[in-house]
């Protein structure tokens, strides 16, 4: 895997570049996918349209960059934003197409927003990953995501979702996810 900071290629068919306006639909439909694997992970409703949150994404005034893996043959097959905080960075969101997990293109990506985080010399980048999506916390804790810096908490007030018996346990206490 190279370098990734000035558009070198993650492999021989694919380049991490800075995000063009022509990758705006590819990019859309890889929200619409993440927001269905979200779906699916919290069995939540379908959405009727779940590339639209893109829009809004897009439109954040503190999106301060984002790039996209592109693939010779397949087009842009995923994408990384970079948010900002003051001193603080944010990765948001980081998808890569399903027939690509696995092959390295996250963790190009990841390296890509490091790069330009390091560059602006912010303090610290994070990223929020689903509790339930232990793949994803696999790879971020691999690509050096390893501080443990926030919680969110929530009560669940729908009564439809079935009780879960897996958890974590932090600090002694036991929370499911």
């Amino acid at each position: 895997m190279a370098d990734t900071a000035t558009g070198t290629p993650v492999t021989t068919q694919t380049t991490v570049r800075p995000f063009r306006p022509l990758d705006h639909r590819a990019c859309r439909e890889l929200w619409a996918e993440l927001t269905e694997d979200d779906r699916r992970r919290y069995d939540a409703p379908r959405e009727n349209d779940p590339g639209a949150g893109f829009e809004h994404f897009v439109a954040r005034l503190d999106l301060s960059g984002m790039w996209v893996a592109d693939h010779a043959e397949a087009g842009v097959i995923g994408f990384v934003g970079l948010v900002l905080h003051g001193r603080r960075g944010e990765v948001d969101p980081i998808v890569v197409a399903e027939p690509y997990r696995g092959a390295g293109v996250g963790h190009a990506l990841l390296d890509r927003v490091a790069a330009e985080a390091r560059r602006r010399r912010l303090r610290q980048l994070s990223v929020s990953p689903s509790t339930r999506n232990m793949a994803a916390i696999r790879s971020f804790r691999r690509a050096g995501y390893d501080v443990l810096a926030h919680v969110t908490l929530t009560l669940d007030l729908t009564d439809s979702a079935p009780p879960r018996r897996d958890g974590v346990d932090l600090h002694g206490l036991r929370f499911r996810y």
